[in-house]
Order: C-alpha cells, then structure tokens, then sequence
C-alpha cells in the first residue's frame, strides 16, 4: 500500500483525512504550511491536504467486495 499525497477522491475519504490531521494540530502538531490562511485546526488541515503536504493510506478492497456497479458492499 503507498503514501498518497493527492486528495481523495472520495468525499468521505477526504473528510477523515482531514478530520485526523485536525485532531493532531489540536493536540499541538505544528502546521506544515508556513502562513496558514485560517486559525481553525480543521481549514489548515484542508490547506495541508490540498497543497500536497500530507501523506496518508486508503485501505485495500478485497477482491468481490465491490457490486456489479463498482460500488462497495
């Protein structure tokens, strides 16, 4: 499984990427991004994803848990 660097795209996978990473500033990581533009932990997370600066791993799908439309079950 690689690093991603990119943002997902699915809109939950996004959402708990970002949601994590708000986590960690909270607890006193420091901000990869020099001059956030926002204060809130959770829109410097955002910047972090969408400038490439956060690595992360989508979990493999097995192989037939998709349905006949490419959909998981």
């Amino acid at each position: 499984m690689a690093a991603l660097r990119q943002a997902p795209d699915s809109h939950f996978a996004y959402v708990v990427v970002v949601a994590r990473r708000a986590r960690q500033l909270m607890i006193g990581a420091r901000p990869l991004v020099d001059n956030p533009r926002s204060r809130k932990n959770s829109r410097i997370a955002e910047e972090e994803l969408q400038q490439g600066l956060l690595e992360y791993q989508l979990p493999e799908v097995p192989d037939g848990a998709e349905d006949k439309d490419g959909k998981r079950k």
